[in-house]
């Protein structure tokens, strides 16, 4: 072999060598690591490195400040790379611009978000649009502060507050969830009305209070949840004073809701809404047991409707027994409640102390069933009788 070429093989065998040496280093996890912009994290408005006063020299790994849920580095090995650096590193530490486009985004409480971000803002979703501006919907929300500052700045004997359980939701999601009782047919609002006459030297009370006038007999408020099944709980809880009532309290049963919602399935749709002529119909003709015997579900208004559980039949002379245990094992006492049906009062209103009707829809929504009330006075019992419960 010619002697002028042992230089370039002893050349090539070093650079083979150093070769292998640099390929068998061990990368650190900082270079193997992904970048951070190539995940797309963008913060055009962080100041990481300032805060922190941060500004290495060199290569440190050990120069880090945390980062959204990671950390990136404030050291001169910046220059390399941009996918781990913080975003002010070039303006801060080298004063120069970043290497990067910045993405615009949007401002909130101190932060920078970057397009695309959502927020809630109540009932209203709001999204960091392309030009730097959030943008959010335009619900009427259920609760609305501004209307509950402007009820607590009068003087109308209460004050409004929110109720968590509202919050987020739209008014028509209240509507909607909330509510759900249907319209009375045509047939049911020309119901004749029924009159009462008083003595001459009656006078009725400015105001009345069912609960006072029947200490123990009346029954307190349902809670029927996103349930739209108002039409069942109003329907149970009035049928469930009146049997108190008119049994001098020797029996007052909680009526079940759950019993109406998943059995009354007549033209009706549990809670998505119902009638209360078919309510009161149902308790006339197929009755229902107590909400301790058949508890309510919580049921939603989107789940389909949950199986009747409590069916009853007849004994004959228009009582009816229960054809079940209860769907409550801890309780045996499955007696069927009946209630006679609904009238209707007379619409016109006297002042007190003259002549004229209650001005009350008999049997219809209570206080507490859901949105809307319609109040039941002592006109409104007069002729009821008492649906006796059957074992």
């Amino acid at each position: 072999m010619p002697g002028d070429m042992r230089p370039l093989r002893a050349l090539l065998c070093l650079w083979l060598v150093a070769r292998a040496a640099l390929g068998s280093r061990v990368r650190t996890r900082r270079e193997l690591g992904p970048g951070l912009y190539q995940n797309g994290v963008y913060d055009a408005g962080g100041s990481y490195c300032q805060r922190g006063d941060v500004c290495c020299r060199g290569r440190d790994d050990g120069c880090t400040v945390p980062y959204h849920d990671t950390l990136c580095y404030c050291d001169l090995f910046c220059n390399r790379t941009v996918s781990d650096c913080c975003p002010d590193f070039w303006e801060y530490c080298l004063g120069i611009p970043a290497p990067f486009p910045k993405a615009q985004g949007c401002a909130r409480a101190g932060l920078n978000y970057p397009t695309g971000a959502t927020y809630r803002e109540n009932c209203n979703l709001c999204t960091c649009g392309p030009g730097g501006q959030w943008q959010c919907e335009d619900h009427a929300c259920l609760m609305d502060g501004e209307l509950i500052d402007a009820v607590n700045r009068g003087n109308y004997g209460w004050r409004a507050t929110n109720y968590s359980q509202f919050w987020g939701m739209t008014l028509e999601d209240g509507i909607r969830h909330r509510l759900g009782t249907f319209r009375p047919s045509a047939t049911v609002m020309n119901m004749n009305e029924m009159h009462m006459n008083m003595d001459s030297n009656e006078v009725l009370p400015r105001h009345f209070d069912a609960a006072a006038k029947w200490p123990g007999m009346i029954h307190g408020p349902l809670d029927q949840g996103n349930c739209a099944g108002s039409w069942a709980f109003s329907t149970a809880a009035v049928a469930s004073d009146r049997i108190s009532i008119h049994s001098m309290g020797h029996m007052t049963p909680a009526l079940s809701p759950q019993n109406l919602l998943s059995c009354d399935t007549r033209n009706q749709r549990g809670c998505s809404g119902g009638r209360l002529d078919g309510a009161w119909w149902y308790l006339r003709r197929r009755g229902v047991v107590t909400d301790e015997c058949y508890p309510f579900t919580g049921q939603q208004s989107e789940p389909g409707p949950q199986p009747c559980m409590m069916h009853s039949r007849s004994t004959g002379r228009g009582k009816r027994q229960a054809t079940a245990r209860c769907p409550n094992p801890r309780t045996r006492s499955n007696e069927i409640y009946q209630s006679t049906p609904p009238y209707r009062l007379s619409s016109s209103v006297s002042a007190p102390g003259r002549r004229g009707g209650a001005g009350a829809l008999c049997c219809g929504e209570r206080e507490g069933a859901g949105l809307g009330a319609v109040y039941l006075g002592r006109q409104s019992l007069g002729s009821s009788k008492l649906g006796k419960p059957l074992r």
